[in-house]
């Protein structure tokens, strides 16, 4: 997937605030049609700069930001750390609002919205309230509201982050299970070594002040990874890898 055209790429992508905070400077990032990349870093490193940029949601003070195909720039979905559901509406409501905004007829945003509910295993839920449903299951009906417009591009900003262990180590399996389904191609920010290494192809690492790509490490190892693989000798080398990475990012 690595080796494809670039689905997006940042050139030498800043963003400077009109405080004259540097958020983001001289970024370059490829990401391939399919691929899973994590970007990994301190608080204040540009993580969730580049994702709102990719979104449409700022435009970059200097540089540039290109689509294999322009008239798909929009063609994404973004998942955030909270996951904003509307609490006067049932799940089955939150996950169609996308379809019902763009004139979708009610029996087929229904339809469409039942299948995404399944596919992230929340069957039987459908007339639940948001204050009904624990925070992973919260999440699960962010996810299912973002693959129900069938994205080519997921961005994912710590949807898990404020999550229990043993709840984020479920969904991480379940979302590659659905990005592999799906063939999304994800771009998703972190701030866990560990998640990233189990989920991603490639992990860029970014540095704070100003916020910078450092690197990035290649996640060789072959899907479905497992519950073995997060106790692998494998896995820990590239934890550690990834840690002294971060140390010497931090340090510059």
């Amino acid at each position: 997937m690595a080796d494809s055209a670039p689905l997006l790429q940042l050139h030498q992508v800043s963003k400077v605030y009109r405080n004259g905070t540097v958020a983001l400077q001289d970024a370059n990032l490829a990401i391939a049609p399919g691929e899973f990349v994590s970007l990994l870093g301190a608080s204040g490193c540009g993580k969730s700069t580049v994702l709102r940029m990719i979104a449409g949601l700022g435009r970059p003070s200097t540089g540039s930001l290109w689509w294999d195909d322009p008239s798909h720039q929009g063609d994404l979905a973004f998942v955030f750390q909270e996951a904003a559901l509307m609490p006067w509406a049932t799940v089955l409501d939150n996950v169609g609002l996308p379809l019902k905004l763009k004139g979708y007829p009610p029996r087929q945003i229904r339809a469409i919205a039942q299948e995404a509910i399944a596919l992230v295993g929340l069957q039987g839920s459908e007339l639940t309230y948001p204050r009904q449903l624990s925070g992973g299951m919260r999440m699960r009906v962010s996810i299912a509201r973002a693959l129900i417009t069938d994205p080519r591009l997921m961005l994912m900003d710590e949807p898990f982050g404020a999550l229990d262990e043993m709840t984020r180590s479920r969904l991480n399996a379940d979302l590659l299970q659905l990005w592999r389904e799906k063939q999304w191609t994800v771009l998703f920010v972190t701030h866990n070594i560990y998640e990233a290494v189990y989920l991603s192809q490639r992990v860029v690492i970014m540095a704070p002040q100003p916020g910078r790509i450092h690197g990035e490490i290649t996640i060789d190892a072959p899907y479905p990874r497992l519950e073995p693989f997060r106790t692998s000798p494998e896995f820990s080398q590239y934890c550690r890898a990834i840690a002294e990475q971060l140390a010497i990012a931090d340090a510059i």
